[in-house]
C-alpha cells in the first residue's frame, strides 16, 4: 500500500477448493468490481462471501476489503466496524488498522484514530504514509484540546447552550453547573466578566426559569467573591433586588448568598488581593450604603415575597451589627435604627389572618425579632439605647387607636416581637399603664384573631416573675375559659402554652409551684397529645413544644416526657423540619430534660443562714437527682436525640442564635457524661456536629462544646469519631480547654484527648504545636494534682517525636529534662511509664540528651537502676531502652561508666533469663544492650576453657 491508495488483497484458493469455492468466487468477483470502480457491486459480492465463508483468515480479508468499499462510500461507521472484525482475527493487520484509523478520523474520534496509526507506525516504522498521518493527527488533537479547554470557548459554549430554547434539558443543567464552577475560579470568573458575561447572565435572569435564574445568580456570586473591582457600581444590582423579592425560596437564598459575597468583597471580609485592579478601587462606603438602604426598603415592601423578606432580614442581621464588640465603629447599626427600626417593627406587627398584610413565611417575624435584639446589643451607651426605646415607644403608641381594633392588635403583636428580641425594651413598654390591661381585655374579645394575638403577647410578657404574678391574678381564669370554650385549635394551643408558662413561673424550685399538685402534669399531657397529632399544621404543633419548654422545668413532667416515645419522636422530627423557629423551644426542652442548665453551687452554711433569717430557700425536686437524670439521658439517646441535634446544628439560619447554640452544647455535654454513651454519640454524627458549636457561638457555649469534644476524643478512636479532615478541626477547641481559667476536669479531659490525637500521626502533632499548646502542657506537668500531671506527661510523651519539642529539651537554662528524670521515680506507675517513655524517645532521637541527662541530677544512675529493676515490664522495658540509647550515644565515657556500675550485673541477670512470652521484650532489649557493650569493647563474651 503506497500513498494511502487502496489495494485489495487477492487470496489464491489453491488446489483444494471444496466447499470454499463459492465464498472465494464471490470475493474474487468483488475485487474485480472494486478495481472497476463498481463499489456497490463489490459490497454485494463481499457480503455474500461473508455469509458463506467459515475460514477465519479468509473472512478477515473479506471484511478488510469491504471496509475499503465503505470508505469509498463515506460510510465511515460501517468501515470502522468491518476493519475491527478483521483486527479481531489478526491484531497486527496493518491494512485493517489503517482503514479503521481513516474511518475514525472522519467520525471525529481523533484520539482513537491516533492510537491505530500509532500501532501501524510501530509495525512499519519506515512507512511515510503512517508517519505523516501520525504527525497530522497529533497536531489536530492538540489544536482541538486547546480549543475545547480554552476558557473563552467554554464560556461562550455554555451561554449558547443555556440560551438555546431547543436545547436538551440535561445539557442545559450541565452547562449551568459548569458555568457556576468556572465562575468560582479566578481565571474563569475574569473571562466571564471580560467576554460580555454580565449581559448574557442578565439574559438568563430574564428567562424566568428557576434553573437558569439560579445558575445566573450563582455565577454572579462566583464573579463577585473577593473582587472589589467587579463589584463596585454594578448597574445590575437593581435586578438582583427584584430577583430576591420573587416567591421562590431557592432563588431568594441564592441571591442572599450573592449579596453576602458582595458585602464581604466591599468590606474586606475576603482578604484576597488582585493587584492593579484592586488598587484602582476607591472607597466602597457609597456602595455599602446603597445596599443597606435597598435591604431596608425590601423589609417593609409589599412587593417582596416572604422568602425574599426573610433573606433581607438575614443579610441585615449578619452584616449590620459588629462581629467584634472591640470595633469602635457601629455606625451601620445607628443608621439602621434611624432609617429602618420602624420598618422592622412593622414586620413584627403583621398578622397573617388580617387582610392587606405583608407577605411572610413562618420564620419572618422571629427573624425580625432576632435582628431587633442584635441591634440593641450593638449599642454602646445610654443615649443610644434611650433613642432606641423612644423610636419603639413612638411606633407602638402611634398604632393604638380606640376606633380601630386592627391597629391595636398590630401594636400588641409588634410588642410581642420586642419581647422575643430585646426583652428589656419590650418589658419596659409592657409596664406602661394600660398595656397589660389591654392584653387581658383582648383575650375576652369576640374576634378570634384578637384572642390569638393577645394570648401570644401574654405568653411573651410573663417571663418576668412580677408580670407572671399579675397575669396569674388577672388572666389565668380568662386563659382557662378560652382554652375550654374556643373551637379554634390555634387559639386553644396558645392558651394552653400561656397556662404552661404561668405554671412554670417558679422555675425548677419545687417549693414555688404556681398551680395545684398534678396541674402541670395535666397541661404537659395535653401538650404531648397535640405534639403527636400529625394532622395539625407544623406551626400549631410548634406551640406544643413551647409549652413543654416551660413545663419541663418540673421533674415529673420531664420523666413523663422521656417515657413517651411517640412524643419524643414527634419533637425530634419537627426539629429536623424546615421550620427553624422551633429550634429554641426544642433546645430549651432538651436542656431541661438533661438538667444541663447553669446551676450555682449552694453552700450549706448559707442555706442555714437563709432559713434562720426566714428567707426563701429553693428546694430540689427528688427526681432532679443524678440517678434520675442519667435514666432520662439513656431514654433520650435511645429515642434518637443525637440525630435531631446534628440536624439542628447544621441549620444555616440566623435563628440558630448563639444562645441556642449554647443550649445545644450543654445538651451534648450532658449526653456525653457517661463514657459508655460516647460511642452512640459518635455513631450518629454527634462528634462532627460538635465542631461548629466549639468554634462559633457564645464563650460559654464554645467551652461546653469543647468539653464534650474532649470527653469523646479521650475514649474514642478519633479517626472514627471525627473522620477525614475534621479531626484537625478538633485540635483548637481542645487546646482552648488548657487555659488556666478552665476548671480542672476540663484541663484533664483536654489533655487526655490531645494525648489520644498526638498518638495518631505527625500531622496532628504539628497541628497541636501550631495551636501553641506546648507551653500549657509543660505547665501542667508541674501541677500538684496527680491526674492532671500524669495526663500532661502522657501527652508530652506522644509529642516528643517532634523536632520542635526535642529542641526545647536540648535548650539550656530550664528544668524540662530534669523533671522527666525525677518523674521516673514517682509512686504513680502511670506517671512513671509516661516519663520513662518520653525519656526513651528523646534519648533515641537526640544523642546529646543522653549526656545531658547525667548532668541534670546526681541521682541519675540510681533512677536508671530503679527503672530497669521495676516489676512492671512496660516500665522496665523503657528503662532498658534508655540504657541502650546511652550505650549508642557515641559518648564512650558514659558507656564505660554504665558498664562499670551495677547496671552490667542487672543486664546480665535479665539477659540470661529463660525466654518468657510475658517478659520477652524486656529480655531481648537487655541482650541487645550486652551485645552493644561487646561491640564497644567494654565487656567480653563469656567463654569456657
Amino acid at each position: 500500500m503506497r500513498g494511502g491508495h487502496f489495494k485489495l488483497e487477492i487470496t489464491c484458493a489453491g488446489p483444494f477448493m471444496g466447499e470454499m469455492a463459492d465464498p472465494i468466487q464471490f470475493k474474487d468477483e468483488g475485487n474485480k468490481h472494486f478495481q472497476a470502480g463498481e463499489v456497490d457491486k463489490a459490497i454485494e459480492c463481499y457480503t455474500k462471501a461473508i455469509k458463506l465463508c467459515t475460514d477465519k483468515k479468509v473472512l478477515a480479508v473479506v471484511y478488510r476489503n469491504r471496509s475499503a468499499c465503505f470508505l469509498k462510500k463515506e460510510s465511515y461507521t460501517n468501515a470502522a466496524s468491518d476493519a475491527s472484525k478483521a483486527i479481531d482475527v489478526d491484531a497486527a493487520d496493518v491494512k485493517a488498522l489503517f482503514r479503521r484509523c481513516q474511518a475514525l478520523e472522519k467520525l471525529g474520534k481523533l484520539d482513537m484514530a491516533f492510537k491505530d496509526v500509532q500501532r501501524c507506525s510501530t509495525i512499519e516504522p519506515k512507512n511515510k504514509t503512517f508517519l505523516e498521518t501520525l504527525r497530522r493527527l497529533g497536531a489536530e488533537i492538540q489544536a482541538k484540546l486547546k480549543t475545547t479547554f480554552s476558557t473563552d470557548s467554554r464560556v461562550q459554549n455554555m451561554f449558547d447552550i443555556l440560551l438555546d430554547e431547543e436545547m436538551d434539558k440535561d445539557k442545559k443543567e450541565m452547562a449551568a453547573n459548569n458555568l457556576v464552577v468556572l465562575a468560582r475560579e479566578e481565571a474563569g470568573a475574569e473571562r466571564i466578566f471580560q467576554n460580555n458575561g454580565v449581559p448574557l447572565l442578565l439574559d438568563l435572569l430574564e428567562t424566568g426559569k428557576v434553573e437558569m435564574v439560579l445558575a445566573a445568580i450563582r455565577t454572579f456570586a462566583g464573579m463577585c467573591t473577593g473582587h472589589k473591582a467587579r463589584v463596585r457600581g454594578r448597574e445590575d444590582r437593581e435586578v438582583h433586588y427584584s430577583i430576591m423579592a420573587v416567591d421562590n425560596e431557592d432563588i431568594a437564598l441564592a441571591t442572599c448568598d450573592l449579596f453576602q459575597c458582595i458585602n464581604d468583597s466591599l468590606t474586606g471580609g475576603d482578604r484576597r488581593f488582585y493587584g492593579k485592579e484592586e488598587a484602582l478601587v476607591l472607597d466602597a462606603s457609597k456602595d455599602l450604603k446603597s445596599i443597606l438602604m435597598a435591604l431596608l426598603e425590601m423589609v417593609a415592601s409589599k412587593k417582596v415575597s416572604g422568602h425574599g423578606r426573610d433573606q433581607a432580614l438575614n443579610l441585615l442581621t449578619r452584616n449590620v451589627p459588629r462581629k467584634d464588640k472591640k470595633d469602635p465603629d457601629h455606625s451601620k447599626s445607628l443608621f439602621t435604627i434611624d432609617h429602618g427600626l420602624k420598618k422592622i417593627l412593622k414586620v413584627c406587627g403583621q398578622i397573617p389572618d388580617l387582610p392587606d398584610q405583608l407577605p411572610m413565611t413562618e420564620n419572618t417575624q422571629l427573624i425580625a425579632s432576632v435582628l431587633l435584639d442584635k441591634l440593641w446589643d450593638d449599642l454602646r451607651c445610654d443615649p443610644e439605647r434611650d433613642n432606641y426605646r423612644e423610636v419603639c415607644d413612638e411606633y407602638i403608641k402611634g398604632k393604638f387607636d380606640p376606633n380601630d381594633m386592627d391597629r391595636n392588635i398590630h401594636a400588641i403583636n409588634a410588642l410581642s416581637g420586642l419581647l422575643q428580641g430585646p426583652f428589656e425594651v419590650g418589658n419596659q413598654l409592657v409596664g406602661r399603664q394600660g398595656i397589660m390591661e389591654m392584653m387581658v381585655a383582648l383575650c375576652g374579645s369576640e374576634r378570634e384573631v384578637d384572642q390569638m394575638v393577645a394570648v401570644e403577647a401574654l405568653i411573651h410578657s410573663s417571663t418576668k416573675m412580677s408580670r407572671a404574678s399579675f397575669i396569674i391574678t388577672n388572666g389565668v381564669s380568662l386563659l382557662k375559659d378560652i382554652y375550654k370554650k374556643t373551637k379554634n385549635d390555634k387559639i386553644k394551643i396558645r392558651a394552653l402554652v400561656g397556662l404552661c408558662k404561668l405554671g412554670s413561673a417558679g422555675g425548677d424550685d419545687y417549693s414555688m409551684r404556681q398551680f395545684a399538685e398534678g396541674s402541670t402534669e395535666k397541661l404537659a399531657k395535653q401538650c404531648r397529645k397535640w405534639l403527636c397529632n400529625s394532622a395539625m399544621d407544623t406551626r400549631t404543633r410548634k406551640w406544643a413544644i413551647e409549652g413543654l419548654a416551660y413545663l419541663t422545668q418540673d421533674a415529673d413532667v420531664k420523666d413523663d416526657f422521656v417515657e413517651d416515645d411517640p412524643a419524643m419522636k414527634a419533637m425530634f422530627d419537627l426539629a429536623k423540619s424546615k421550620d427553624k423557629t422551633i429550634l429554641y423551644a426544642v433546645a430549651c426542652t432538651l436542656v431541661n430534660c438533661t438538667n444541663s442548665y447553669e446551676k450555682k453551687d449552694i453552700m450549706p452554711e448559707l442555706v442555714q443562714l437563709a432559713k434562720f433569717s426566714k428567707q426563701h430557700v429553693p428546694e430540689q425536686h427528688p427526681k432532679d437527682k443524678k440517678d434520675f437524670i442519667q435514666k432520662r439521658v439513656k431514654r433520650m439517646l435511645k429515642g434518637g436525640v443525637i440525630s435531631a441535634l446534628t440536624v439542628m446544628v447544621k441549620a444555616d439560619n440566623v435563628l440558630l442564635t448563639d444562645q441556642t447554640k449554647e443550649m445545644l452544647a450543654r445538651v451534648f455535654l450532658a449526653l456525653a457524661d457517661d463514657p459508655k454513651d460516647r460511642g452512640t454519640i459518635c455513631a450518629h454524627g454527634g462528634g462532627k456536629a460538635l465542631i461548629p458549636l466549639a468554634l462559633e457561638g457564645s464563650a460559654i457555649g464554645k467551652v461546653r462544646a469543647a468539653h464534650a469534644l474532649a470527653k469523646i476524643a479521650a475514649v474514642s478512636n478519633p479517626e472514627i469519631a471525627f473522620p477525614g479532615e475534621r479531626i484537625y478541626e478538633v485540635v483548637r477547641p481542645l487546646v482552648s480547654l488548657l487555659h488556666p481559667e478552665r476548671d480542672g476536669v476540663q484541663n484533664y479531659e483536654a489533655l487526655l484527648s490531645l494525648t489520644n490525637l498526638a498518638g495518631l500521626n505527625d500531622k496532628l502533632r504539628v497541628k497541636i504545636l501550631k495551636e501553641k499548646a506546648l507551653p500549657e502542657i509543660e505547665q501542667y506537668m508541674f501541677e500538684d494534682h496527680d491526674h492532671i500531671r500524669q495526663a500532661a506527661t502522657e501527652c508530652m510523651c506522644n509529642l516528643v517525636t517532634c523536632k520542635e519539642v526535642q529542641d526545647r529539651y536540648l535548650e539550656d537554662g530550664n528544668d524540662r529534662l530534669k523533671l522527666l528524670v525525677l518523674m521516673c521515680v514517682e509512686d504513680n506507675e502511670k506517671l512513671q511509664r509516661a516519663a520513662a517513655g518520653g525519656l526513651a524517645m528523646l534519648t533515641a532521637a537526640q544523642k546529646k540528651l543522653c549526656t545531658k541527662m547525667t548532668l541534670v541530677t546526681l541521682q541519675w544512675m540510681e533512677i536508671l537502676q530503679r527503672l530497669i529493676l521495676h516489676d512492671q515490664p512496660q516500665i522496665q522495658h523503657r528503662g532498658l531502652v534508655i540504657v541502650y540509647n546511652m550505650l549508642n550515644s557515641d559518648d564512650n565515657e558514659l558507656a564505660k561508666k554504665l558498664m562499670e556500675s551495677e547496671i552490667l550485673e542487672i543486664l546480665t541477670v535479665i539477659g540470661k533469663a529463660m525466654d518468657n512470652p510475658k517478659r520477652q521484650i524486656v529480655i531481648d532489649v537487655a541482650r541487645t544492650c550486652l551485645v552493644k557493650a561487646m561491640d564497644l569493647g567494654l565487656i567480653k563474651p563469656f567463654t569456657t576453657p
